[in-house]
């Protein structure tokens, strides 16, 4: 397995899945999960699927600048961390964004996000 590969294939697909249909990112989850967005924390695909749905937009396209991969421990996980302009539908101007991802294999053979930490930069 190629890390690099594998967390360029994850960030096109979870950021893909983001822009046009946010419900669908539950999958990506689980109930040991936890999400902090903007230092408010969220466990639970559950939990974490409500807030990304619930964000005060409705479209949104990420243009991803840098990604940054790691392996994590002999589990098998992965870090992943992420940097791009984030552009609502009607504003001007885009909104710079970092994100960081652990990833971690299932028994399937395929990979959830048992953390997620998403902050805005502001200048």
């Amino acid at each position: 397995m190629d890390p690099d590969a594998v967390s360029k294939a994850f960030v096109e697909h979870y950021y893909s899945t983001f822009d046009n249909n946010r419900v669908g990112l539950a999958s990506l989850y689980q109930e040991n999960s936890m999400l902090t967005f903007e230092g408010q924390k969220f466990q639970g695909a559950q939990s974490i699927t409500t807030k990304l749905t619930s964000l005060p937009f409705q479209q949104c396209q990420h243009h991803i600048t840098t990604v940054d991969c790691q392996p994590s421990g002999p589990a098998g996980g992965m870090l992943v961390f992420v940097s791009g302009n984030l552009q609502l539908s009607g504003e001007q101007h885009a909104l710079k964004f970092s994100q960081m991802f652990h990833l971690m294999p299932t028994p399937q053979g395929s990979f959830y996000v048992f953390n997620d930490i998403f902050r805005l930069n502001y200048a």
